[in-house]
């Protein structure tokens, strides 16, 4: 990380600074001494894969059983006014 910009500074070589940051550099801009705000390049997203998690858990037959009648019971309750 580099030394501070100025407000004004950043004001006036904004399309420098963002050249730098999408270089890897982050930037801070400064209100006097006091840094404020700081400008750092985005990193893209990977493109999600399709089936990236098949093999990490399975769902068993008893997941398509019926709830017991006091779980459904609990479900079907309307909610509390609060």
């Amino acid at each position: 990380m580099s030394d501070p910009v100025t407000i004004h500074a950043a004001k006036t070589n904004l399309s420098r600074l963002i050249a730098r940051a999408e270089a890897g550099e982050e930037i801070v801009i400064a209100r006097g001494r006091t840094p404020v705000a700081k400008i750092v390049p985005i990193v893209p997203k990977g493109k999600r894969m399709f089936g990236a998690l098949r093999g990490k858990f399975a769902v068993g037959p008893e997941f398509f059983e019926p709830l017991p009648p006091e779980e459904l019971d609990a479900w079907l309750q309307a909610p509390d006014s609060a």
